[in-house]
């Protein structure tokens, strides 16, 4: 009898009674997101890499989604629940056009979208490992930026950052809307890349190869990946760390 019982947990285990797994920490992980509202549009923009741990894996990865023609998003955390996050929007977007009816889902919506999955997922203890950075326009034509993280917060503001970016860019973002109110989109995008270039000398997470998204009344596009130059003479100033 013990040896039946035995043999019978020993084929339940191996035929489909095993424990369920979550996951438990993000493995191929990307950095910072940023986003500002400009007077004529919104900008977005991330870096291309994908790191394993602490070594720069994967350096072609695009962080940055164009969901329809007045939305993109932008994925910090875990790579593999932003593919997953993808997937359903792709799917979102097949459904709309196969309805046929014109109707298209805004900024606004997608953002609200989320909040509700990635809610969903963390009260079922299986949270997708992710800040969503949501950027483009509501259905009237004004610029939308908003933020989700992984456990259902979510907020608009006039500029967003995620990851370490939040701690660097946020204020040079929040300074450059205080001197500069009506900032157009090509002064944003200027300012996305000096951002993303500061973040690469203080993040080790980061690259200096980023994309840009923007959205305005008549576009919506992801740039290719831009490469930004960088000066590495400023490292023999500091002293006292010899």
């Amino acid at each position: 009898r013990l040896m039946a019982r035995c043999l019978s947990s020993g084929i339940n285990a191996e035929y489909g009674a095993q424990p369920k797994k979550h996951t438990l920490q993000p493995i191929v992980t990307g950095t910072s997101v940023l986003g500002i509202v400009c007077s004529d549009g919104v900008v977005i923009a991330a870096d291309t890499l994908g790191s394993y741990g602490s070594l720069a894996r994967f350096r072609d990865i695009s962080r940055l989604m164009k969901v329809n023609d007045s939305t993109i998003i932008g994925g910090f955390g875990d790579y593999a629940d932003f593919q997953f996050i993808m997937k359903l929007l792709n799917q979102q977007t097949i459904d709309d056009s196969v309805v046929g009816d014109g109707v298209y889902r805004d900024a606004p919506s997608i953002h609200n979208w989320l909040r509700c999955v990635l809610y969903n997922r963390r009260s079922k203890m299986n949270p997708l490992w992710n800040t969503i950075v949501v950027a483009g326009r509501d259905f009237s034509g004004k610029p939308y930026l908003g933020y989700v993280d992984k456990i259902g917060v979510s907020f608009t503001e006039r500029s967003v950052a995620t990851g370490f970016g939040s701690y660097i860019a946020q204020p040079m973002m929040r300074r450059a809307i205080e001197e500069n109110p009506n900032m157009t989109v090509e002064e944003g995008k200027r300012l996305m890349a000096r951002c993303l270039k500061v973040l690469f000398y203080r993040d080790c997470r980061s690259l200096n190869r980023f994309q840009i998204g923007v959205v305005t009344n008549t576009e919506s596009s992801i740039s290719d990946p831009i490469s930004a130059d960088t000066d590495w003479t400023i490292g023999a100033n500091p002293s006292g760390y010899e």
